[in-house]
């Protein structure tokens, strides 16, 4: 007995990487699954493997990107296993430029597929789930690249909505049973290949087993964990860590405000040491000698 028998789940962009090792780990404890993948071949893959070690799984490739497109990924669910119990918003893709650089087109192609995909596949799936009255498990995918990565303006600002948009579902569908997590993964793929450092330079990284992270979604996905809602965890590796969530900090108070001149005089010696590193690589706050623009040529 797995701890998802019974249960079925859909998976987008679950062809390669991080999203197969999510459909291989849902089949192996029980789940029956559909792999979603704009690649068919990549999809029968996977769907083969689940299906050779006993398990359940279909191939879907909708374009999750569009409405039609999540619309049918849930239907299939329906019509191959009866019930829709979990939705795993796994695709993505890059479109790497620096900001002055970035096109219209870069930065919708990556909201299209991140935000506006994983909201319109969990609405897709929380109707369903409503209509059983089952609840059921949604889980997305955020990233550390939401804290700032250079050159990802488009991926790191999707990738903060999503984290935004799990706390709100986990709120308005709790009521329904329906619980709402999201996971930032960690694997060696084609989409970490890209990762840059602060100086703008691809960063080579050690081997990380991208099929590890589907542990810990199957678990989010099970009974096991419905006291978990509107969280966000790394995963991936050896690791389950929380990912904490934006809060009020260090503050400062004046009776009757503050005015410009009065900030001038006391914020920066009130405030200087508490400035927040910026971006993944977390070094020490590097601008307390100011920004400002470069000599003229």
């Amino acid at each position: 007995m797995g701890i998802l028998d019974g249960k079925a789940a859909v998976v987008t962009g679950g062809g390669r990487g991080i999203g197969r090792g999510h459909c291989l780990r849902l089949a192996e404890y029980g789940a029956s699954v559909v792999v979603n993948d704009v690649d068919p071949d990549e999809g029968k893959t996977v769907v083969e493997e689940i299906v050779k070690e006993g398990g359940k799984a279909v191939a879907n490739t909708s374009d999750i990107g569009t409405r039609d497109g999540a619309k049918e990924l849930v239907e299939q669910c329906m019509d191959a296993f009866g019930r829709i119990d979990a939705c795993v918003n796994n695709a993505g893709i890059v479109r790497d430029r620096t900001f002055l650089k970035m096109s219209d087109a870069e930065f919708d192609d990556v909201f299209r597929i991140h935000a506006k995909g994983t909201f319109m596949c969990a609405q897709e799936a929380a109707l369903r789930m409503r209509e059983q009255g089952s609840g059921g498990s949604i889980v997305n995918t955020v990233s550390a690249a939401h804290y700032g990565n250079f050159g990802q303006t488009n991926y790191a600002g999707a990738k903060g909505a999503i984290a935004s948009m799990t706390y709100t579902w986990a709120l308005e569908l709790a009521r329904l049973g329906i619980r709402v997590n999201a996971i930032s993964p960690s694997g060696s793929t084609r989409m970490s290949a890209t990762y840059k450092g602060a100086d703008g330079k691809v960063v080579e990284a050690p081997f990380v087993d991208p099929t590890l992270n589907g542990h810990f979604v199957a678990y989010l996905c099970s009974d096991e964990a419905n006291w978990i809602t509107g969280q966000l965890f790394g995963t991936g590796g050896e690791r389950v860590v929380m990912v904490e969530q934006p809060r009020y900090g260090t503050g400062v108070f004046q009776v009757g405000g503050w005015t410009a001149d009065d900030l001038a005089k006391h914020f920066r010696r009130v405030m200087g040491d508490k400035m927040q590193p910026v971006g993944l690589m977390k070094k020490p706050y590097p601008y307390l000698e100011g920004v400002t623009p470069p000599e003229p040529k």
